[in-house]
This record gives structure tokens, sequence and C-alpha cells, in this order.
């Protein structure tokens, strides 16, 4: 793992989970778990996950999470401003980088730089009209301390 890994299990065939939503069937609430995993957990969970998809079980909602190496690398990129940047952008719903610059009273490159570093590791994302959201109703982060 280089800085962070993602891991996404889907189910294409739950209702809640089609790309495009038809008429009548709500959005799914999304929530990604953030931690902390070493190469050896990353890689052992990803294989698990393959196994178990290899014998035909499917996830009723997606599995989505965001491993970093440690918790330095963690702190690297999910900084306190990232994580006012990540409510507010939330509360807004879909925004322009000027707008949100505008709402954190924070100058537009430093804004767009952030975003952009968000939309990598999948905490932000960009619509049709090229308007930024974050797509996540919940980010649960856990960090198991050493023994």
């Amino acid at each position: 793992m280089t800085d962070a890994a993602m891991v996404v299990v889907t189910n294409s065939d739950h209702p809640k989970c089609r790309a495009d939503c038809e008429e009548g069937v709500e959005e799914m609430k999304r929530d990604i778990k953030v931690g902390i995993k070493s190469d050896d957990e990353f890689f052992a969970e990803a294989r698990e996950i393959a196994r178990q998809l290899d014998t035909g079980w499917r996830p009723e909602l997606p599995v989505e999470r965001l491993y970093f190496e440690d918790l330095p690398t963690l702190l690297k990129y999910l900084t306190p401003k990232r994580f006012e940047l990540l409510n507010i952008l939330h509360a807004m719903g879909h925004a322009s980088i000027n707008a949100l610059a505008k709402k954190l009273h924070r100058q537009y490159r430093n804004v767009l730089d952030d975003v952009k570093i968000l939309e990598r590791l999948g905490l932000v994302e960009k619509d049709e009209k090229n308007l930024f959201f974050v797509p996540w109703d919940e980010i649960d982060a856990t960090f198991r301390l050493a023994a």
C-alpha cells in the first residue's frame, strides 16, 4: 500500500445499489469506514472477500472502506481543515470550488487542492454538472491501539 487503499464490494443486483436509480427507488444511504491496516492485513481482508464472492456471497449493501498504512499517513490526508471541508460540503449538497471556498472563508487554490485530494481518496465525488459533493452519510473511523 503506498498511502491509502480502498476496498469496495457491491451487489449490483440489489435495487438500492443500482447506479441509476429508477423512479420510486430511493438512493441508498452510503457509509464508509476509514481505518488503519498494514499491507498484510489489507491483502488478507481482500483475499477473504474474494473467497466469499467465489462461493456466491453478495453483500446486502455495499461494503466500502478506506485504509491507511499508519496513523501519521491518515492524519496527513485527513486534516482538520479537510474534515471541516467535508462537513460543510455535505451540508451544502453539490457545490463549486468557488462557492465552497467562500463558505469556508479560505483561498480558492487551497480548497481546490484539498478537494482534489479528497476526491482521489473517494471521499468527495463530482456530479454531471462538475459540482463536488460528499456521497457519504457517515464516515466511521476506527483505530486499534497497539498492545
